[in-house]
This record gives C-alpha cells, structure tokens and sequence, in this order.
C-alpha cells in the first residue's frame, strides 16, 4: 500500500496536514505550509489526523510553522496529534511549548 504523498492544505481556519512527512520531503513541506499560514486571516488550527507519520522532523516542522505564524501575529493549536507524536513531543520537552500536545498527554 503506497502512503498519500506529504501536504499541507488550507480550509477555512483549519491547516491540514496529510502524508508521511519525513527527511526527504519535509523542507517542501514547510514551505507549503509557511504559505499557507501567511495567506490566513488569524488563528489555524492544524490538523495532524491525517499524518501517516510520526518522524521527529514533525516537530521541527511544526516548531517552524508555529515561529512563522507568531511573526504575523498569529497562533497554532495542534489538533488530532498522534500518541507516537505526543510522545516524541514529550521526550523533547516540547509539549508544553506545542499547544494541544499537553492537553492531549493530561487527558
């Protein structure tokens, strides 16, 4: 079975992410995403239910992205994270910093 190749699409609020991200095609990634948030008019939530992955690239990935919408005055709230990825997060001392990762890990 072939994964969905990796993306980032825009609807509405709601970033979703899809696919297997991982080295090789997280740089395009990112920018498919980066573009994406400067074109919203505020707040994203991103989804991650759609991920096929939980490569520890996921969150530099994430940790960009969340950088690049503060700088527009925007923020993240990471949703449908996957216990692999909260758990990644968590090994990282990431998760307070990722906001829905904790409220996933205390829930």
């Amino acid at each position: 079975m072939t994964q969905a190749p990796a993306r980032a699409t825009l609807a509405g609020n709601t970033l979703t992410v899809s696919g297997a991200i991982d080295p090789l095609n997280v740089l395009a990634v990112r920018k498919e995403g980066e573009a994406l948030i400067a074109s919203a008019a505020g707040n994203l939530t991103v989804d991650l239910s759609a991920m096929g992955s939980a490569h520890s690239v996921v969150l530099s990935l994430l940790l960009c992205w969340q950088r690049h919408a503060a700088a527009r005055g925007h923020a993240l709230v990471f949703a449908g994270v996957s216990d692999r990825l909260v758990s990644l997060a968590s090994l990282s001392n990431l998760d307070d910093q990722l906001p829905g990762f904790h409220d996933k890990t205390s829930g």
